[in-house]
């Protein structure tokens, strides 16, 4: 099957420089724009469904730029990483913690390693329930991909050290 993934819009806390984590967020102006363009990339794309995080910023991305055009599948499993107590932090904070908590969770929260169970979880039944022939956009978070990248031979070690760089949309067959 074909996934594509790609990562909910600019919000408020992305442009404040916040970690979210599970906290829920709204789009900033600048993030409504780009879900908009992401409606029009996938204008040609064929989709079978589309799954997104329960968290608003992705929710909103999808609505915006689908307007309910296609089935969307809301899954609580393709959350961030919960950061927990530092859920709403600055990412300045947030980031050097990172590797810390690949398997020892932030505290309150999860690790990446936690975050990767539910995710892979969640991509399996994906595997289960759509055949190999049916393409799905997956609307998320950071945490999302790695799920992804971590079932398709990167490790977690890997994931957080690359620097994040925006592209419109991934790709992925799982």
């Amino acid at each position: 099957m074909k996934i594509y993934f790609a990562a909910h819009t600019t919000t408020t806390d992305n442009e404040a420089g916040i970690a979210s984590g599970w906290k829920n967020v709204g789009l900033s102006e600048l993030g409504v724009k780009q879900a908009k363009q992401l409606g029009f990339r996938f204008s040609g794309i064929k989709l079978d469904a589309i799954c997104c995080s329960d968290l608003i910023r992705a929710i909103d991305t999808v609505k915006i730029a689908f307007e309910d055009k296609i089935p969307v599948i809301i899954d609580k499993r393709l959350r961030e990483v919960n950061y927990g107590d530092f859920d709403g932090k600055k990412s300045e904070v947030v980031a050097p913690l990172k590797k810390e908590c690949i398997n020892k969770p932030f505290k309150n929260g999860e690790s990446y390693e936690q975050a990767m169970e539910r995710l892979h979880e969640f991509y399996n039944d994906l595997k289960k329930r759509y055949k190999k022939d049916e393409a799905i956009l997956v609307v998320g978070h950071r945490a999302t991909q790695y799920g992804l990248d971590t079932m398709t031979g990167k490790t977690l070690e890997e994931c957080l050290s690359v620097p994040f760089v925006w592209q419109p949309y991934w790709e992925y067959n799982i």
